[in-house]
């Protein structure tokens, strides 16, 4: 998303972590907390259906239909990095984190310089259908990953962004 885009992009509402709302924080220029009807009104990308199974033990757990939502780079490029040393944008990581305390990890390669960063996706819709607080929404999904399971995030409360440090 260039800076015209990013200008056109929604507006976040409130700053409290509620179920449906997802923050994003840490290092960033612009700090957000959007709603699911906020995430709607970003340009969105649908994934294939896919088999949902359990990663430890292969078992089948549910065939999900296609997922329709916002590119975390595009939310990212939202919110802008706020890098304090040339290049350090280079060390930044991305935890998603669930309202259960489920979090899993991105690097700033992984996304923006992989086909990863194409297809993670802030989830808002399955199947044609929206998502609603009660059906786990926002949801995070990497549809790059070899085995689904690890990074899928239901009730995704935040994304918070750090630089490593050498």
């Amino acid at each position: 998303m260039d800076i015209a885009q990013a200008d056109a992009a929604p507006a976040a509402t409130g700053s409290t972590a509620q179920p449906g709302t997802l923050l994003l924080t840490g290092r960033l220029l612009r700090p957000q907390s959007l709603t699911l009807d906020a995430l709607r009104a970003f340009p969105s990308v649908t994934c294939a259906p896919f088999d949902l199974r359990c990663y430890t033990t292969q078992r089948f757990i549910r065939t999900v239909e296609p997922y329709r939502g916002v590119l975390l780079t595009d939310l990212i490029e939202y919110a802008g990095l706020h890098c304090e040393v040339h290049g350090e944008f280079k060390r930044m990581i991305f935890l998603a984190i669930g309202h259960d305390g489920y979090a899993v990890p991105f690097t700033w390669h992984e996304l923006f310089n992989t086909p990863v960063g194409k297809q993670a996706i802030i989830v808002y819709e399955c199947g044609g259908a929206p998502l609603s607080e009660e059906d786990g929404a926002p949801v995070l999904f990497s549809g790059a990953d070899l085995v689904p399971a690890p990074r899928h995030v239901k009730r995704l409360a935040r994304i918070d962004v750090r630089a490593m440090t050498i």
